[in-house]
């Protein structure tokens, strides 16, 4: 974990943290207690099999298709579904590809 990310990580907890004490006292709703946990979560690590299987299983795509879905290239996808490239998801596209896995690619094109 780079510094960047391990602060803004400390940050988002810290966040967090304040708004759960702000829903004790009933100035945050539920509703959007909610959306911020959702929003402030890590996603999940994606190694190259996993990708694969919700690219192949879930999403029903080509490497090509998939890639302009996730506004990646085709290298970026080949890259994330190659063990020896050593390249992972991160960011916004670790988030998307957790929408896909966990609530289907309709989410994302709906």
């Amino acid at each position: 974990m780079t510094k960047k990310t391990s602060q803004s990580s400390r940050v988002l907890r810290e966040l967090l943290e304040s708004a759960e004490d702000l829903s004790a006292y009933g100035l945050v709703s539920k509703t959007d207690m909610a959306r911020m946990k959702a929003l402030c979560e890590e996603p999940p690590e994606y190694p190259p099999d996993r990708v694969v299987s919700i690219r192949t299983r879930i999403a029903k795509m080509s490497q090509a298709v998939f890639a302009s879905f996730m506004n990646v290239s085709v290298s970026t996808v080949q890259k994330w579904e190659s063990p020896a490239a050593d390249k992972r998801p991160r960011g916004a596209a670790a988030k998307l590809l957790h929408l896909v896995e966990t609530k289907g690619v309709e989410t994302l094109i709906a």
